[in-house]
């Protein structure tokens, strides 16, 4: 039997040249009925208190909400307990990544941490966890961990022994099985100018349908089709993936539909460290949610687990009362209206391999333990110095019990500009039932889509709901 890591202890570097590894024994598995969470984090708070016993997340709506509503704050009433400053920065630089040290050194005064009670809100449907304990004996890592096999639904490893396997569980989290949204993108100018590019999100979660089987799949983890919608310059372009699970059986497939040419042509590039699209050189491709992907050009080692301040619960960026201007600023976002948590997460360090081109040489990954969620990343350059710091603010949702990214961003310390999306307009609420099938992501049906003569109304969603009028100031 293989050692199992415990908090705070380093283990072996997982070599990326290694066979598939074995499965953990019904005796460990049962670990998810005792001391462990379902999804594998620790049941208990911390020694002192600070963070708190799981007792099931966020699984009720709080009073008044109902489904189609944009998802409201849970804890109006939280104030917070303690602000993080450039000024008191030693105090607390034993729970704060490395990134956020460089930001609150850097950046501030206006880039501030305001820490809040700690609620772990991470909740998923009863069929899911049940999923956790079966994946829990039967996944394994192919050989070279390009990719998994005898999983399904959720992450795999839910008590992981090396990073490749904290990494996949963040790959193959439960988001629903079905999601459609409407969000915006923005790459300020480091005078806080901007121009955001509004985006449909269309996502069909083939690997976490209920009662779906890996024959049933075809080796497909999720299809994604992402329209444009606005500018008028870029409206009509849309992007089309098929994630796949076994990345050396098949690749991921990707097609590009430009606007401009009227064609619909493969899209190879697409992966890795290729720009991501209308994010001006400020994120790859693998950033998109934190860390995406095939993961065979890392060496990744499981450095630990350790109590960290990250975000969580933002439900006051994902408030449909918030428009852009409220939350951009000149050199990063409005912090004001972000929380912050001590939470604990698993830290995962890739580096590049022997002999693989990409622009990150390094990267740590803090992972949260009640989610597989990445919240906070580090991507260092060739000469080994801190390049960019990410962030990943999260909610649980209502509609459909999970925990996901409501704003990504990524801050450019050379640029002193950054990358935001999930910017809120006025957009309908996430829609995790809206009826796809897996041929509607093929790429004929891309092709026989519809294409707007211009720029489409950004106020109308999937669900074809106006947009929500504005009452107010931020909240």
């Amino acid at each position: 039997m293989r050692s199992r890591m415990m908090a705070g202890i380093a283990v072996l570097l997982w070599g990326m040249a290694g066979q598939a590894v074995s499965k953990v024994t019904p005796e460990e598995a049962a670990r998810l009925d005792r001391d462990l969470t379902p999804v594998g984090a620790e049941r208990g708070g911390n020694a002192s208190g600070t963070i708190p016993p799981w007792t099931g997340g966020l699984a009720t709506p709080p009073p008044g909400w109902q489904r189609g509503q944009v998802e409201v704050n849970p804890f109006p009433d939280d104030r917070p307990l303690f602000v993080i400053t450039r000024d008191n920065l030693p105090l607390y630089r034993d729970r704060l990544t490395d990134g956020h040290i460089r930001l609150l050194s850097e950046y501030g005064p206006d880039f501030f941490m305001p820490v809040y009670q700690t609620r772990r809100t991470a909740a998923f449907p009863e069929h899911v966890y049940a999923k956790f304990r079966e994946n829990a004996v039967s996944a394994e890592l192919l050989e070279n961990g390009n990719g998994v096999r005898n999983t399904i639904m959720t992450s795999p490893f839910p008590i992981p022994g090396n990073g490749l396997e904290v990494i996949w569980n963040h790959i193959l989290r439960y988001r629903g099985e079905e999601i459609s949204f409407r969000s915006a993108a923005a790459t300020p100018q480091t005078d806080g100018s901007y121009n955001p590019v509004v985006s449909q999100y269309d996502y069909f979660v083939a690997y976490s349908k209920k009662g779906a089987t890996l024959a049933d799949i075809d080796n497909k983890i999720f299809y994604l089709k992402t329209e444009t919608l606005s500018p008028s310059a870029l409206a009509g372009t849309l992007t089309l993936v098929h994630e796949t699970l076994d990345q050396i059986r098949s690749p991921r497939l990707a097609w590009r539909y430009d606007a401009g040419s009227r064609r619909l042509r493969r899209s190879p590039n697409l992966a890795y460290e290729t720009d991501l699209p209308n994010a001006s050189s400020l994120r790859s491709v693998d950033q998109k949610d934190m860390y995406n992907g095939a993961p065979n050009q890392y060496n990744w080692r499981l450095k630990g687990k350790r109590e960290i301040y990250v975000p969580y619960n933002a439900y006051r960026l994902h408030d449909d009362r918030v428009r852009p201007d409220d939350v951009i600023r000149p050199r990063h976002i409005n912090q004001e209206l972000t929380r912050y948590e001590l939470h604990r997460v698993w830290v995962v360090e890739a580096t590049l391999r022997t002999g693989i081109s990409h622009i990150y040489h390094r990267r740590v990954f803090y992972v949260d333990e009640d989610s597989w969620q990445i919240l906070a990343s580090e991507e260092y350059d060739a000469a080994g110095a801190l390049w960019r710091v990410s962030e990943a603010h999260n909610i649980s949702f209502y509609s459909e019990p999970v925990f996901w990214t409501t704003m990504e961003m990524t801050y450019d310390l050379k640029a002193r500009r950054y990358y935001v999306d999930g910017l809120n307009d006025g957009f309908p609420a996430y829609d995790f039932r809206p009826g796809f099938r897996a041929k509607d992501f093929t790429a004929s049906a891309a092709r026989r889509a519809p294409r707007p003569a211009g720029a489409r109304s950004p106020g109308r969603g999937a669900a074809g709901g106006l947009p929500r009028p504005r009452s107010g100031t931020a909240p």
